[in-house]
């Protein structure tokens, strides 16, 4: 991995370069309040987000508060959220998190890390997203974007999310935790892209482990 004074120059190079943190950025998915944010968050799970919108318009068209989602049958809520997949198991986790949401929490969506990681169907990854967009928390939220960059560059060496949030979370400065996942995620879409990464214009290449392999790879071949 790179060392805590790269991580820095890392961090303060894509801050100079990325849009960051805008002013309308609104919760996952553009929902207007914690529960939907996690709903919409669930159905986000291995699905395009063009599906994963189509789903929770569908779904919030029948019912937007929990109360009223659990007077849906899970066939009701399965049919409505089809075009985000695996919906048979997402319409029952979001039964489960409906009725753990009453039951123990009045309603109120909790607003801690620790809180949202006791909730049914809620992992680190939505979990994070919802403490920074909806909560407006200084979090890192790690997606596949942000896991990709992140163990390609060398901020973390870790195989799963989940593992990259944790290292993260420890080696990013302190300052970088508010916007580094819209730093992160920005860089992923536009230079450190999945196939032919645009290493020729990234800010970081020369601190960067996998262009370091890469590149001598490419000098060996020549």
């Amino acid at each position: 991995m790179l060392s805590p004074a790269d991580v820095e120059t890392v961090f303060e190079r894509l801050r100079d370069v990325m849009p960051g943190r805008t002013k309308d950025a609104k919760g996952p998915k553009e929902q207007p309040d914690p529960f939907r944010s996690c709903i919409s968050c669930m159905l986000s799970a291995q699905s395009l987000d063009r599906n994963t919108a189509q789903a929770s318009k569908a779904l919030f068209a029948l019912a937007a508060t929990p109360q009223a989602m659990l007077e849906l049958d899970d066939e009701t809520v399965a049919a409505a959220i089809k075009p985000a997949g695996l919906y048979n198991m997402k319409a029952r986790n979001i039964r489960k998190f409906c009725e753990t949401l009453i039951g123990e929490h009045g309603g109120v969506v909790p607003d801690t890390r620790e809180g949202l990681l006791k909730m049914p169907g809620i992992g680190r990854k939505c979990a994070d997203i919802v403490m920074s967009f909806t909560f407006d928390a200084d979090v890192i939220a790690v997606d596949t974007h942000v896991h990709r960059v992140c163990n390609r560059i060398g901020l973390t060496h870790a195989k799963t999310a989940d593992k990259t949030a944790e290292q993260l979370e420890d080696r990013a400065p302190d300052w970088a935790h508010r916007d580094g996942h819209f730093w992160l995620i920005q860089f992923g879409k536009r230079i450190c892209v999945s196939r032919s990464p645009k290493c020729d214009i990234c800010p970081v290449s020369d601190l960067c482990l996998w262009y370091a392999v890469h590149r001598s790879g490419e000098k060996e071949q020549a």
